[in-house]
């Protein structure tokens, strides 16, 4: 394992802003659970963050808050778990820093327009035909 946690392309954390917690699962393991604390959490405190540069940090801070933390327990051992915890966590921070792209509003076509009052007028005249009428 490397000595940061990549992220994306132009950022990576180095493993020392990452607290990394362990305790007993209740996940898998049967009476090896008992006795071995493979549960791992991932705790990154944002505010505190020097490898974040402002604009990151503004973003992450709206999006997750001060702290981010991810937990595992799903393999029976501590390093697969301190693996998966921080994937998650990378997974987390990559989701919140992604910027949406701006949606250009669009009207609808000519066509599309003529298909959808074609369409009402087709289901109106179908409930016309089923109204009771007094003549028949």
């Amino acid at each position: 394992m490397a000595d940061e946690l990549r992220i994306d392309d132009s950022l990576s954390i180095p493993l020392a802003e990452i607290e990394l917690r362990t305790s007993r699962s209740s996940g898998p393991g049967g009476q090896h659970a008992n006795v071995t604390a493979s549960k791992v959490e991932a705790v990154f405190d944002i505010a505190a963050s020097r490898s974040l540069d402002e604009a990151r940090r503004v973003r992450l801070l709206e999006r997750l808050g001060p702290v981010v933390t991810a937990v595992a327990q799903d393999g029976r051992s501590q390093y697969r778990n301190r693996e998966l915890a921080l994937s998650r966590l990378a997974a987390k921070l990559a989701a919140a820093l992604r910027v949406p792209r701006h949606r250009r509003p669009t009207k609808p076509t000519r066509a599309s327009r003529a298909r959808r009052l074609d369409r009402k007028r087709r289901t109106s005249e179908r409930k016309q035909r089923r109204r009771w009428s007094p003549d028949e």
